[in-house]
């Protein structure tokens, strides 16, 4: 086995800058701040307006910024991987457009769909890039314009979602205590009915009828999801601790994906967390889908310090959950 470790050395993030309040939603739907932030906690949302600007747009800006930030040539670059379920087109990737936009010409790069668990899916898949010893620097973009696929007379689903962008390096450490240590990850392809995206695949193609049904928006069976993802992000977060033999008293940071307080709630409880110790800013962004992890990851990038122990843990539509153990790779 590799002795290397991934480890995270640079973090940034890009949200835009046109806020959705929940006072312009009840001008909307039948919905009010009070209804909306005691079953979500989210209290307004960024949304990508203005014009010819989609997903990549916001993923380059993430990914200039940490390259401005760490003072690296872009030609340093060797894979940029994207999470994402809103590309700018079916194809090419939109990894690809990015590193053009962002001058990584020595670079490949590629999508990873996975819903609310891409970014974390991504971030596996990165490492071992990195612990193969074939690349030395790996960039990881989540990144999701929502309110592109959100039906926005829908009361259930124009709630929560936001647009946003984060971006991580990685880069090996000789140092086995810093880095990815381990991670759990799950899907069940069962779920598909309680959250999906119904038109717009191969299943079931564009057109004139499904845009007028409006099938190319977020469907979800709130209920059922909210249940699974209790279950799913909360037993990800105790079984990755017991497997590493870890306890609440061990962990300087829970970085939840930010979907519902409730859901962060159950999983904080159910690792005994203090919580202090949990990131959320749920309340300024809502739920910006792969985007979640490192938009915390970067606002709390002040915070953080080398060989501080963070759990992160996600859930996402189809369905898919994991968590994933980590000690942070350097201090500001």
């Amino acid at each position: 086995m590799s002795a290397l470790k991934a480890s995270i050395t640079g973090v940034a993030a890009y949200v835009p800058p046109h806020k959705l309040t929940n006072a312009m939603l009840e001008q909307m739907v039948d919905t009010s701040d009070e209804w909306i932030v005691s079953r979500t906690g989210i209290h307004e949302r960024r949304i990508l307006k203005e014009k010819n600007l989609a997903t990549s747009d916001m993923g380059a800006e993430a990914v200039n910024q940490l390259l401005e930030k760490r003072g690296i040539d872009p030609k340093e670059i060797d894979l940029l991987i994207c999470a994402t379920v809103t590309p700018d087109m079916p194809f090419p990737a939109t990894a690809n457009l990015i590193t053009d936009k962002c001058g990584l010409t020595n670079a490949f790069g590629y999508d990873l769909g996975a819903a609310c668990s891409g970014f974390l899916f991504a971030l596996e898949t990165g490492r071992r890039f990195i612990e193969s010893g074939a690349y030395k620097k790996v960039i990881i973009v989540g990144a999701d314009t929502m309110s592109s696929i959100i039906n926005y007379s829908d009361r259930n689903t124009c709630i929560i979602f936001g647009d946003g962008a984060g971006a991580v390096l990685l880069e090996p450490s000789e140092d086995p205590t810093i880095g990815i240590q381990d991670s759990i990850l799950k899907s069940d392809g069962s779920g598909v009915n309680y959250l999906h995206q119904k038109a717009g695949g191969s299943l079931n193609p564009a057109s004139k009828e499904t845009v007028e049904q409006n099938l190319h928006c977020v469907y979800q069976e709130g209920k059922q999801v909210f249940k699974f993802a209790v279950s799913g992000m909360a037993g990800a977060c105790q079984d990755i601790l017991e497997k590493n033999e870890l306890s609440a008293e061990d962990i300087d940071w829970l970085v939840p994906h930010q979907a519902n307080l409730r859901i962060i709630e159950a999983a904080r409880q159910r690792i005994n967390l203090a919580p202090e110790k949990v990131m959320l800013n749920l309340h300024k962004y809502g739920n910006t889908t792969a985007g979640t992890l490192p938009l915390c990851l970067a606002e709390w990038e002040d915070q953080l310090k080398k060989g501080d122990k963070l759990i992160l843990t996600t859930f996402g539509g189809g369905f898919t959950w994991g968590s994933m153990y980590l000690t942070w790779g350097y201090s500001k």
